[in-house]
């Protein structure tokens, strides 16, 4: 995975419809939970980015298929492309306040999987617009 070519997402739109039921079982898992731990460790506290697609892999441990250790090594190459990438907090006098979204989907899932995700925006005014927040929730959600 050293020589990867990066990916600039961690997964793709439509997962389900990409996962199917056509896919054969890994007969070995080891590597596939060796991932997933791996990348729980950094999503739960380092990378808030991955949460989504981490959490939705990590409902086939006992059972993961080919896709699913494609989808994992997936992640791993949008890890690479986010490399030097980073979130830096600092103090700021301008009044700017990070405002949180959460969203949860109970019924999409077709095996009776929830998801979550959540979504942090930078508002630089200081104040909450209602317009600008909504866009930026309707921005957020694209990605869950």
């Amino acid at each position: 995975m050293i020589d990867c070519k990066p990916k600039q997402t961690p997964c793709p739109l439509g997962l389900n419809k990409e996962l199917g039921n056509n896919s054969p079982s890994l007969s070995e898992n080891t590597l596939y939970r060796q991932i997933i731990g791996s990348l729980m460790y950094l999503m739960t506290n380092t990378r808030p980015d991955i949460c989504y697609i981490v959490s939705f892999l990590s409902q086939f441990m006992v059972n993961p298929t080919f896709a699913h250790l494609v989808l994992a090594k997936r992640v791993l190459r949008y890890l690479k492309y986010t490399l030097t990438k980073g979130l830096t907090f600092v103090k700021s006098s301008d009044g700017s306040a990070i405002v949180g979204y959460c969203d949860s989907d109970w019924g999409g899932s077709l095996d009776r999987h929830s998801i979550s995700g959540y979504c942090y925006v930078l508002n630089k005014k200081g104040s909450i617009n209602i317009l600008e927040m909504l866009k930026a929730k309707n921005h957020c959600s694209k990605f869950m």
